[in-house]
């Protein structure tokens, strides 16, 4: 096993969620805290919140997922949006959207609409994230397969050390249609959001960043919630979300790339 030498702190000031069986996190907590191995309800993913209409009308349901998780953060964060910088992870971004690129593509009328293409890109969600909530702070944007919540969270802390300032890692990701879905299978839809702050700001539990691991990422004990875990790869979040539930100090290993696991350290 391998650590940083130098490990970075933030404190989780707001959570986010939008899942199978969990319209927020309120929800989700008490199903990590009772794990009851209970069947999961279908996702539902609310209306985005302040776009106009013609805006609201052209976004796909995975702008809607992410935009529902990064609001329920603010919100129980008590900030208003504009105010984060922003990193927004997912693995694949809007596969309905390129499905019907692709569909249009193999036919005979190839022209594709100004919409389409830029619903198409990876960055859509941060855009739309921009129009609805006025944000000028910075927003990255990234992808890293399976790994992309870790991955997304290292983002975030790199940026609460060295800006000093608020941080919303919104991670989110929604199955594909078919045939995608057989090249690419995902689990149900899920969104997490997490506002995070300098450790000395405010109150939250701290998570510190130690490292990589060649060690296993934490599994969960329920079967249900292992499994979707397995299957979206946004739900990679679920062991910081189960220590965050038990507000138990500790360490959590997450789901990292090449076999490898994100280390954290969780103080309530």
């Amino acid at each position: 096993m391998t650590e940083n030498a130098l490990s970075i702190a933030a404190r989780v000031c707001g959570i986010g969620l939008v899942g199978p069986g969990a319209d927020d996190w309120g929800q989700l907590r008490e199903r990590l805290l009772s794990e009851s191995g209970a069947a999961l309800a279908p996702t539902r993913i609310p209306n985005p919140e302040g776009l106009p209409p013609a805006e609201r009308r052209r976004v796909g349901k995975v702008v809607k997922l992410a935009m529902a998780a990064g609001l329920a953060a603010c919100r129980d964060a008590g900030i208003e949006p504009a105010i984060p910088a922003t990193v927004f992870a997912s693995s694949g971004g809007d596969g309905e959207n390129c499905h019907a690129i692709c569909e249009l593509l193999a036919g005979e009328d190839r022209l594709i609409s100004p919409i389409r293409f830029h619903n198409s890109v990876n960055n859509a969600a941060s855009g739309y994230w921009g129009i609805a909530t006025g944000a000028q702070s910075g927003s990255s944007v990234v992808s890293a397969f399976d790994g992309s919540f870790a991955v997304g969270l290292l983002e975030a802390f790199a940026l609460v050390a060295t800006e000093g300032a608020p941080v919303l890692l919104v991670t989110y990701d929604h199955p594909y249609p078919s045939p995608l879905a057989e090249s690419r299978p995902l689990g149900p839809a899920f969104g997490v959001g997490l506002l995070l702050r300098p450790e000395e700001v405010g109150p939250g539990p701290s998570l510190r960043l130690l490292g990589l691991s060649d060690a296993p990422a934490d599994r969960l004990s329920d079967p249900v919630l292992e499994a979707l875990r397995q299957g979206a790869p946004a739900a990679r979040a679920l062991p910081l979300l189960s220590a965050l539930a038990r507000a138990e100090a500790g360490r959590v290993a997450l789901d990292y790339l090449d076999g490898r696991a994100l280390l954290l350290e969780v103080a309530p």
